[in-house]
């Protein structure tokens, strides 16, 4: 089964194709380039490169696996909005995976997944065996360094933890992996699930308001 991979959630805007086989994900091409500011621009002709690169026609492809943040609004909502129209322009189904759980996919031990929610504040959640076991949430570094250490974390894996200094030792991967997003999913394509929305995790309100409106609890 052949599937195509986005993420928007971070800094890093990734499209890979990806090989579902019975025992193990194949990535067959995947393409990421970090800047914050035009995961517009680039999301959309990274999808075309890596399909070309991975020789797969758009008509081949069996799903779409996207990465539902937590991320900043409108980074996130550009791929999630693509993978959307993706997935209906081609008649297949789409399945979402919390980013996070693409950074704490894998891991041994007990860590901690970090990435920038602006603000000065982390979006995170901690990992036990590449179990989450609490998270996501959106606080800030102290908060956050405090509730990692609670839960007995010694790494952080994901580009908070090399912004700021969480007492942590930094690990790999530093961005959502292409092939954890798609191993994440697979059981669930295998076995022909229904097409999921893709709900994003935003965790608050976006800055943006029309005038004359107060922003609300992201709870209410």
């Amino acid at each position: 089964m052949l599937v195509v991979v986005v993420d928007s959630a971070t800094p890093a805007v990734t499209a890979a194709v990806a090989a579902l086989r019975p025992d193990r994900v194949e990535i067959l091409a995947q393409q990421v380039s970090v800047d914050a500011r035009a995961h517009g621009e680039l999301l959309a002709p990274a999808i075309q490169t890596v399909l070309a690169d991975a020789g797969v026609k758009p008509g081949a492809l069996d799903a779409v696996v996207a990465g539902l943040g937590p991320g900043p609004f409108t980074g996130l909502r550009v791929g999630l909005v693509t993978a959307a129209a993706f997935g209906h322009s081609l008649g297949i189904p789409t399945y979402g995976v919390c980013s996070l759980d693409a950074l704490g996919w894998g891991q041994q031990g007990t860590v901690l997944a970090a990435t920038d929610a602006r603000r000065k504040e982390l979006y995170w959640a901690v990992y036990a065996d590449g179990e989450r076991v609490s998270g996501p949430a959106v606080d800030r570094p102290d908060e956050v360094a405090s509730r990692a250490a609670a839960a007995g974390a010694v790494r952080v894996v994901g580009e908070g933890g090399e912004k700021y200094d969480l007492g942590l030792q930094s690990a790999e991967p530093r961005y959502p992996v292409p092939a954890a997003l798609a191993a994440l999913a697979a059981d669930r394509i295998r076995a022909g699930a229904p097409s999921e929305p893709l709900t994003p995790l935003y965790l608050r309100r976006p800055d943006a308001t029309l005038p004359g409106q107060q922003r609300k609890s992201v709870l209410q």
